[in-house]
């Protein structure tokens, strides 16, 4: 079935041109201060929540990943229809009161002009921003999605994957290797639950109780503050030493087997990723420059039909 998904999200996106219809200027005449008001928004919401950035990044990637960018995760669930929000890796995310409060504040400004794919997409840049990352102009004019299924959400690449599925999970998206590494950056933020990579801690094979990529005194560490048949539903760790900073710890720590997924610690085994994670390790600037190209390159992945009005239900 998640081969089938996956073929039907390649079919999408091989339909949806990437850029279709997005200028830095679309809503330049008919919202003149919409960024400005989504800007404040994420602000506020900060300004309580040190955690928001790293939520807001992580619903924009899972958005951009099943149907192009369209807003598809904010939809709620409505009757027999699981939403995607709901899918299992989706129940997770958090912080989708401030697209809310967002879209609110626009609609105020300009009723039924900025799409919440937009909003979204702005709300990322702002994040990273305000973690003290790189900025970026934002290409707008998406569309908002009408379809919404949890069971698609089984094609987002996952923290087991090896380098294979993530070449091909990217691919199927129109991106490049340097986009996998570069995207992967944003693991700099936020955290993760046990559950995410306690195979890599424990039982890891027939022949060795814990992953040997991983550093040793890091495993331990891990497997003190995941204990074994733990109950504890919210236990875990923050995704690198600098979780609130946007910055490119994350390749320095994966450098010494000190990163938490699988799917990290397979741009080791290829010699082209390898290659960019020393790079990018080595120099902060030239992270940012190719997370930047690759957010713009991944964000233009465009499949809406409409403008919402509220972000949680269809028109």
């Amino acid at each position: 079935m998640a081969v089938i998904v996956a073929l039907v999200c390649a079919l999408i996106f091989s339909v949806s041109s990437l850029g279709n219809g997005l200028s830095s200027n679309y809503y330049e005449k008919t919202c003149p201060n919409a960024e400005a008001a989504i800007a404040d928004a994420v602000k506020k919401a900060f300004a309580n929540d040190k955690k928001v950035p790293a939520a807001i990044l992580r619903m924009h990637f899972h958005d951009c990943f099943i149907r192009g960018c369209d807003g598809s995760v904010l939809l709620k669930s409505v009757g027999q229809n699981t939403a995607e929000k709901d899918g299992p890796p989706n129940v997770s995310l958090h912080a989708f009161y401030v697209i809310d409060n967002a879209k609110k504040a626009v609609e105020a400004l300009c009723p039924g002009v900025v799409s919440c794919a937009d909003i979204l997409a702005l709300a990322a840049r702002d994040a990273v921003v305000l973690a003290g990352g790189p900025t970026w102009d934002v290409p707008k004019g998406r569309k908002d999605g009408r379809v919404s299924k949890a069971n698609e959400t089984r094609s987002l690449p996952g923290p087991a994957f090896n380098i294979s599925q993530l070449q091909q999970s990217f691919s199927q998206r129109g991106l490049s290797m340097e986009d996998l590494v570069a995207l992967s950056g944003g693991h700099t933020l936020g955290f993760s639950h046990c559950s995410s990579f306690e195979k890599r801690i424990r039982n890891f094979n027939s022949t060795h109780d814990i992953d040997p990529t991983m550093h040793p005194g890091f495993a331990s560490s891990l497997r003190s503050v995941c204990p074994a048949k733990s109950k504890l539903n919210n236990a875990g760790v923050t995704m690198d030493p600098s979780s609130a900073t946007f910055d490119n710890t994350y390749y320095k720590v994966l450098l010494q087997g000190k990163t938490l997924f699988s799917s990290d610690q397979a741009l080791l085994t290829n010699q082209k990723t390898q290659q960019l994670v020393s790079k990018f390790a080595s120099s902060q600037k030239a992270f940012y420059d190719a997370f930047v190209k690759s957010m713009i390159k991944m964000s233009s992945l465009n499949g809406g039909q409409e403008v919402r009005l509220d972000c949680k239900v269809v028109r």
